[in-house]
């Protein structure tokens, strides 16, 4: 009688093991969402091309908040931004967030969207790093990446755009100039996903495992890059 409680209570635990054991499957961003403009600039790439750890790469995950499908969610702890789908599940990518002092969260939407954009440091990135140029033109090797979504407040630009980044071996990491980096690939992705007006939700520090707060609001500055 005592062996079979035994194993009653092994299986049993391994039902309630396995109930819980959330299964990642990780996808690379599909080649579909590639255009030839952005083959031919991803092949000229000066950058190391370094693929980041497993756990920051593009997966599909089950999702447990409560944000409507097509919500782009920021976790800037734990570095990564998910894209609510129906279902429970989200694709999640990994990303690079800002320092602290430079990071920012609450509520945005995306205000506008754009292909190999150019990069226009701001006055402040400026005073922080000397001898950068006025203008970067659209391309591979310029900081934005492949795509920039520009995050704004009603018909305010907050300055902080989620964009690709030249630099992939920092994803996971926090220390750009508060913007959201994701590798070319990924933003290619996302990019292809959503749409102007779609709702983002930065949350605030140690906040991603929290319910949401529908009271945070957006903490602008002057340390993004702006287009």
């Amino acid at each position: 009688m005592s062996s079979l409680k035994a194993m009653l209570g092994i299986l049993t635990a391994g039902l309630l093991l396995s109930g819980c054991m959330q299964a990642t499957t990780y996808q690379a961003a599909p080649e579909a969402t590639l255009k030839p403009a952005d083959k031919a600039q991803l092949a000229k790439a000066s950058y190391a091309k370094v693929t980041p750890p497993e756990p920051f790469r593009r997966a599909i995950v089950n999702y447990h908040r409560k944000e409507m499908p097509g919500t782009i969610v920021v976790d800037s702890d734990n570095h990564y931004l998910y894209l609510v789908q129906d279902g429970g599940k989200a694709i999640r990518y990994g990303v690079t967030v800002g320092e602290e002092a430079l990071a920012f969260s609450g509520i945005a939407r995306v205000g506008n969207m754009a292909e190999w954009p150019k990069w226009t440091p701001t006055a402040d990135i400026h005073k922080r790093i000397e001898g950068l140029p006025a203008s970067v033109p659209g391309g591979v090797d310029n900081p934005l990446g492949a795509r920039a979504l520009y995050l704004y407040q009603g018909n305010r630009d907050t300055l902080f755009r989620i964009h690709g980044t030249n630099q992939p071996e920092y994803i996971g990491a926090s220390i750009s100039s508060g913007c959201i980096r994701m590798t070319n690939e990924d933003v290619i992705d996302l990019y292809s996903r959503v749409k102007n007006g779609t709702v983002v939700v930065v949350l605030d520090p140690k906040q991603g495992d929290s319910p949401y707060n529908s009271k945070m609001a957006l903490q602008g500055g002057g340390h993004a890059m702006v287009q």
